[in-house]
């Protein structure tokens, strides 16, 4: 059978989901260095609503394609290309340029203003991609770039998990129950806040060891759970005022990863708080490939299997959209 020779991809040429378009373009030939992709699968994020949206006020040409996370197929390479070959299953760094260490001025994220995974090929420099899983198919390890990388780098990479620990998770999104999955791979405690009582169930079966309700008295709870001590690590995924109650239930000095914003840029906080708890608050940009690359192998010796929610077809993304706009438990996921 012949290979195809033309790519399909969504874009837009202005933002609004109304300007999403579908288009078919000539397959592109891999440069020095670079790599072509043959996407098996697209992992959606919240990010992706905002990039659609209006490109959280970031500046860049047009047309764009969206989608920060793939895993796929290597199926050509440009000269040079050593790291990886034809044929190797692969999964992409969410920032293009991050090897390890601090970011460099250059490095640029998938899905705007770099480029976008929603698409069944994509090209992309060859050091921005790892090798996949063995243990995940690929819908599954398309939920490692962003999702899974975040939460292991604020509690493994950064936050030096250890066993016996307490780690106090917002939400039930896709870093949130990554978050719940390495906690009990470390052998660590898990607690969620909720507001969305019909999880529940779910999210004690993934191996949360209690779940608790937003509106209640939340951080009173956790240090009653954890006899006065405090949660050693929280995943602030709602940030805004929301900080300041996360803040109650730290044990002294614990640390606080910031990774959403759903509660509003603007973090409320108390000056007591964090300094007579000598807490650490810090901001988590998802991570390097080298974190990634462990990860991977975290992955495979542990046979982690990342939540999924609902896959959908290349042509539905607008319905996969209107799902991860409701609200998720687990990633969804888009199949070329």
């Amino acid at each position: 059978m012949q290979a195809s020779r033309t790519l399909r991809r969504w874009q837009l040429s202005s933002f609004g989901r109304e300007q999403l378009e579908q288009v078919e373009l000539r397959l592109p030939t891999p440069g020095p260095g670079q790599i072509l992709v043959e996407v098996g699968a697209v992992s959606l994020n919240y990010r992706d609503l905002l990039m659609i949206r209006d490109g959280m006020g970031m500046t860049f040409d047009m047309p764009f394609t969206p989608g920060s996370d793939m895993a796929g197929t290597v199926v050509a390479a440009g000269p040079g290309v050593q790291r990886l070959a034809v044929g190797d299953r692969v999964v992409n760094t969410f920032w293009g340029g991050w090897i390890d260490s601090h970011w460099p001025a250059e490095a640029v994220p998938m899905g705007g203003p770099g480029p976008g995974m929603l698409a069944s090929h994509v090209l992309i420099d060859a050091a921005w991609a790892v090798a996949a899983p063995a243990t995940l198919d690929f819908a599954q390890a398309s939920t490692l770039p962003c999702a899974g990388l975040t939460a292991w780098f604020a509690l493994a990479e950064t936050g030096a998990l250890r066993p016996g620990q307490t780690v106090l998770v917002h939400g039930t999104g896709g870093v949130a129950l990554f978050g719940v999955q390495l906690a009990r791979l470390h052998g660590a405690r898990a607690i969620v806040v909720s507001g969305s009582e019909d999880k529940r169930a779910q999210t004690l079966a993934l191996g949360a060891s209690e779940v608790l309700r937003r509106e209640g008295d939340w951080p009173a709870e956790v240090r009653r759970l954890t006899q006065g001590r405090g949660a050693d690590h929280v995943l602030e995924l709602a940030s805004g005022p929301n900080l300041d109650r996360s803040l109650q239930a730290v044990a002294q000095g614990g640390r606080v990863s910031i990774i959403g914003m759903l509660g509003g840029e603007t973090l409320s906080a108390s000056y007591y708080a964090m300094v007579l708890g000598r807490i650490t608050v810090q901001g988590i940009g998802v991570g390097h490939r080298r974190a990634l690359e462990d990860l991977v192998r975290a992955v495979d010796v542990n046979a982690l299997e990342p939540v999924i929610a609902a896959q959908y077809a290349f042509d539905a993304l607008p319905d996969a959209l209107d799902h991860l706009a409701r609200g998720a438990f687990g990633k969804i996921v888009v199949t070329p």
